[in-house]
């Protein structure tokens, strides 16, 4: 019989419950319809008079995109930021240096900002970019001339004699909206903003997040609207036209959930994420759907995550690849990072295999679509890479993937397992293997792994198959290989023989 694979990385709480694995794969729901069965003369089609196979499988999983090299910077350091200005230049803080980047990968330095390892953010008005790294400090680059400069009453004053007084803050996040650039002001609920299209600050451009008296965490525009996200709370405010002060709150929308994590917060077909907390509880991941935040982590991830010495750490960034959505969500301290498919509304893990064969968090920390590639920069190197489908190794290292089954029972009797086959697409990836282990305890434990061939090259109706696989009560089968080029997975077909105790 078949067994397909219908859902993503999912180890409850118990392992008896279910203790899947998915590792560095994700599912892509195949169309419906039906296979044609052909058939001879005179012979019966094996489906029935006028009846057809299913498709194959409901979906089908296909390998993470890998890390290829693209450049690393002159000086080594943490991957702070990315961003894409609309001159179309691409930006890059790296340790507490700002580059700028060829399409043929040479890194200028444009300046140095405060030293530290957080992530900055930056937007542009079209004629200035904004980077701001979490400090009291902020910095502005001239788009056309590449000058930098920290913002200053000398560089952002209000005109003279217009009474206006300069304010600046400092901010932990910047947006751009209808010509505006919008800042938290950090450990406060104040928000403000610049003149339309200049790099001003005027005391009286700001506004408080009002709704409840938690502070404001970060400030998002996405639908032509500002996204006030506090520790508990969030709001939603728009572009009035007022005159002392250009934005008013929505009337009506009020979401009960904040961010415990200020890094975590991003956006990606205008619809936002952060990990949120609000006054029963924390560590669910949220999506906003309209003016709700929906719930999009699971119980067995969000029990993982309490786990975790510390979740304030976490950083979130997207990206789109293949017409799948992407959410990943690093948490550095537990050294684990996980991605969300808004496509098909599954998780995996999206995991990093040392020398040692140690597993580790993801080494992408930011992410940008720039000069037609997804690029991410290294958290701990700060080396530049394409998130890349057709890449199958992390920069050289070995990627690996994992792929665990539910439960297999009959009602507590004694199963024999005859054989095992992966349904893979084989013969593409010269010397690859894959290794097949099982648990016979519900999943606490594992025995040895057997490896079988891929299939040399153009071998393609070669499938793994492993006999002779002894009796069980309750049987979870786990799949894993480092094929070092194209497959994909549908599921498995086992044999198996009941018995009546």
């Amino acid at each position: 019989m078949r067994i397909p694979l219908a859902q993503g990385a999912y180890s409850a709480r118990s392992v008896i419950a279910s203790a899947q694995r998915c590792v560095n794969l994700y599912a892509e729901n195949n169309p419906s319809g039906t296979i044609l069965e052909l058939q001879s003369a005179g012979q019966p089609s094996p489906w029935g008079t006028g009846q057809s196979a299913e498709v194959p499988a409901p979906r089908t999983y296909y390998p993470a995109p890998g890390l290829r090299l693209l450049g690393t910077p002159p000086i080594a350091g943490p991957a702070r930021g990315l961003y894409w200005a609309n001159s179309g230049a691409l930006y890059y803080v790296c340790g507490n240096t700002l580059y700028t980047v060829s399409p043929s990968w040479a890194f200028t330095t444009v300046g140095t900002i405060d030293v530290g390892s957080a992530p900055v953010s930056m937007a542009d008005n079209g004629t200035l970019l904004g980077l701001m790294d979490g400090t009291s400090n902020g910095y502005q680059v001239t788009l056309a001339t590449g000058a930098f400069a920290p913002i200053s009453a000398t560089n952002n004053s209000p005109p003279a004699g217009s009474g206006a007084v300069y304010a600046f803050y400092g901010a932990d996040r910047v947006d751009m909206l209808d010509g505006f650039m919008l800042f938290n002001q950090p450990g406060t609920q104040n928000f403000y903003c610049t003149y339309n299209n200049e790099m001003v600050f005027d005391a009286l451009y700001f506004a408080a997040k009002n709704g409840y008296s938690d502070p404001l965490v970060s400030v998002l525009a996405t639908r032509r609207e500002i996204w006030l996200i506090g520790q508990r709370t969030t709001e939603i405010w728009f572009d009035a036209g007022a005159a002392n002060f250009p934005f008013q709150i929505v009337p009506g929308p009020f979401i009960q959930h904040g961010c415990s994590a200020k890094y975590s917060v991003a956006q990606i077909n205008g619809a936002v994420y952060w990990l949120s907390q609000d006054q029963a509880g924390q560590n669910i991941m949220v999506r906003a759907e309209g003016y709700e935040a929906a719930r999009v982590s699971t119980h067995a991830i969000e029990t993982e995550w309490s786990t975790y010495s510390t979740t304030a750490d976490a950083v979130g960034f997207c990206f789109q690849q293949n017409g799948h959505p992407f959410y990943q969500i690093n948490f550095p301290t537990a050294d684990r990072s996980w991605r969300y498919d808004e496509s098909t509304q599954e998780w995996h893990e999206a995991v990093y295999v040392d020398a040692n064969g140690v597993e580790h968090r993801h080494l992408a920390q930011c992410a940008i679509f720039a000069y037609g590639l997804n690029i991410v920069g290294d958290w701990q190197t700060g080396a530049l890479y394409a998130l890349d489908p057709g890449a199958y190794t992390d920069n050289g290292a070995p990627m690996q993937w994992r792929r665990g089954w539910p439960h297999l029972m009959n009602d507590g009797k004694r199963v024999g397992y005859t054989s095992f086959s992966a349904d893979m697409q084989c013969g593409e990836a010269p010397g690859g293997t894959v290794g097949l282990r099982w648990s016979d305890d519900r999943g606490r434990t594992y025995g040895n792994p057997v490896q079988q061939s891929m299939g040399a090259t153009g071998q393609y109706l070669a499938q793994p198959k492993w006999n002779r696989l002894g009796l069980a009560r309750d049987r979870v089968f786990e799949l894993y290989g480092t094929i070092p080029g194209p497959f994909a997975l549908n599921g498995a077909f086992i044999e198996v023989q009941g018995f009546a105790t």
